[in-house]
C-alpha cells in the first residue's frame, strides 16, 4: 500500500466519527490527536485491517493500539495536504522533538487545590469567609451535592405589563440567575450542555495590592482564585457548542496564568474561538 493510499484509507476511518470534523469537511488534526485514548476512535481502528496492522501489536490474542505511533501519522506533514511545515499549526513552546510541551501533558500550569472544587459559599461582595475546598477524589460525596442541579425558584417575568410573579420559564426567555454562579451554571448542564454559542466572563481582577484577603470584589489571592476560575471554565466547556465563543475580560494582573489555564482546560476545542485578553 503507498502512503497516499494508507492517508486516504486513515482519512475515510476517522469520517465515520463526525468529532473530528468541521461542518464544511475540514479535518481537525489537534482534536484527531488529542483523541489518541479515546475508546470511540480506538474502535474505528482496530475495526479496520488495514489500520489494525499499523497500529496494533498482537501479544498472545490481545491487541495493544500504539498511541505514539498513531499520533506521529497524524502529525506527518504528508498526511493533509496543506502541511508545509513540520511544526504543528498552533504557536507555543515545543521540545527538541517537535512536539508542543502544552501537548505532552509533562507541563502544566501548577497550584495548590487545583484537584479541588472551591466550594465559594460567601454572599456579600464585602464579606470575608474561611473558603472550603473540596477535593475531587477525598470528597466525591461534598463535590456531587455541591454540583447536583438546584431548584431554582422564585422566578419572576420582567415585561412591558409589567412583573409577573412566580413565573414559569422557557426555552425561549432570557435568564438572570441571583446567587454562587458555579452552582447556577451546574444546574443549567442538562438542559443546555453543548448548546450555548457564546459566554462572557468578568471575574475578579484580583489585584497584586489585595493578594493575602479573600473577598468576592476583586480580591483572591492567586491559588484560591486560579481554582475559583478553573471550577467555572470547565463547567463552560460543558455548556459551549463546538462552535461557541468564549470572552474573558481579564486585566494584565493574571492575564498570563489565566491564558494558560484557558489553553489547558479549552485545548480539546481546536476550533473554539477565543477572545480571552480584553483589557
Amino acid at each position: 500500500m503507498t502512503m497516499e493510499n494508507f492517508f486516504d484509507k486513515l482519512l475515510e476511518v476517522l469520517k465515520q466519527d463526525d468529532r473530528f470534523f468541521t461542518e464544511d469537511g475540514t479535518l481537525l488534526r489537534n482534536k484527531v490527536y488529542e483523541s489518541a485514548l479515546d475508546a470511540g476512535l480506538i474502535g474505528l481502528l482496530l475495526a479496520n485491517d488495514d489500520m489494525r496492522k499499523r497500529f496494533f501489536a498482537d501479544v498472545n490474542g490481545t491487541y495493544v493500539f500504539d498511541k505514539d505511533d498513531f499520533r506521529w501519522v497524524v502529525n506527518n506533514r504528508e498526511f493533509l495536504p496543506d502541511s508545509y511545515t513540520r511544526f504543528k499549526n498552533k504557536i507555543g513552546l515545543a521540545d527538541s522533538r517537535g512536539d508542543l510541551i502544552s501537548a505532552s501533558g509533562d507541563v502544566v500550569l501548577a497550584f495548590p487545590y487545583k484537584d479541588c472544587i472551591l466550594e465559594g459559599g460567601q454572599t456579600k461582595d464585602n464579606q470575608r469567609r474561611t473558603e472550603v475546598f473540596y477535593n475531587a477524589t477525598l470528597a466525591p460525596d461534598e463535590v456531587d451535592r455541591l454540583l447536583y442541579p438546584k431548584v431554582l425558584v422564585g422566578a419572576k417575568r420582567y415585561s412591558t405589563n409589567g412583573v409577573e410573579e412566580n413565573a414559569i420559564f422557557g426555552d425561549n426567555d432570557n435568564l438572570i440567575i441571583k446567587g454562587n454562579n458555579l452552582l447556577a451554571i451546574s444546574s443549567l448542564l442538562k438542559r443546555y450542555e453543548g448548546k450555548i454559542k457564546c459566554i462572557y466572563i468578568d471575574p475578579p481582577y484580583n489585584p497584586p495590592s489585595q493578594a493575602n484577603t479573600f473577598a468576592y470584589n476583586n480580591s483572591f489571592n492567586r491559588s484560591s482564585w486560579l481554582v475559583f476560575m478553573k471550577n467555572r471554565l470547565e463547567v463552560a466547556k460543558r455548556l459551549l457548542h463546538k462552535d461557541g465563543v468564549l470572552v474573558v475580560a481579564i486585566d494584565k494582573n493574571e492575564q498570563p496564568r489565566l491564558q494558560i489555564l484557558i489553553e489547558e482546560i479549552l485545548d480539546l476545542f481546536p476550533n473554539l474561538k477565543r477572545v480571552d485578553s480584553c483589557w
